[in-house]
């Protein structure tokens, strides 16, 4: 499937497209001033540019999501609230407040990448619910996991490695980076730095 900058597909639920993202960055009301996020911001980020994207697919739900979030020093707060959604907590149907953090290393670490392949959702926020559900089904995941918080997303990519996506991820020395190299996927989160392979 070919795709634009911006559209972002859900499914059954209909597209965005690029117009109304355009459309929606001309309006003030849209952008969400973020000067002292990027003061504080590590390194990596205050070198990133003008702009910031991020290309998701949800392994789980086929959702697709290709946004520019970020635009000279701002998030675009429709941008954001369309990675929350994309975001969710699918089982429970539940969106809540992503932290713009983690997209940002996610985004900086598709960036290193250097592909134009979307990562591969696995899970992003998950309620308290799915997470001990999950935790009876699966060795591994945390109670006081940062899923449950919206800080964290496990991701996957065809065409690298989990070695080459945490390598990138951990050159950044923020955040959570976990490989889990048997189920072939990475653990991102932006919690404090710590790296772990299982």
């Amino acid at each position: 499937m070919s795709y634009k900058e911006n559209d972002i597909i859900r499914g059954e639920t209909g597209m965005i497209t690029r117009r109304y993202l355009l459309t929606s960055f001309v309006s003030t009301a849209s952008i969400v001033v973020a000067a002292p996020v990027l003061a504080k911001a590590p390194g990596f980020l205050r070198g990133a540019g003008d702009i910031r994207k991020i290309r998701f697919r949800n392994f789980n739900t086929g959702e697709f999501i290709n946004s520019v979030y970020w635009i000279e020093g701002s998030y675009v707060s429709d941008a954001l609230k369309e990675i929350d959604y994309f975001m969710r907590d699918w089982r429970q149907n539940k969106v809540r407040s992503y932290d713009p953090a983690n997209i940002d290393i996610l985004s900086a670490t598709q960036g290193l990448l250097d592909s134009s392949e979307p990562f591969y959702l696995l899970s992003g926020y998950r309620t308290s619910k799915t997470n001990k559900m999950l935790s009876r089904m699966t060795d591994g995941v945390a109670q006081n996991s940062y899923h449950v918080k919206a800080m964290a997303a496990d991701i996957r990519m065809r065409t690298r490695s989990t070695d080459k996506i945490s390598r990138a991820a951990k050159s950044f020395k923020t955040g959570g980076v976990g490989r889990y190299a048997r189920s072939g996927f990475v653990h991102i989160d932006s919690g404090p730095f710590r790296t772990w392979t299982s």
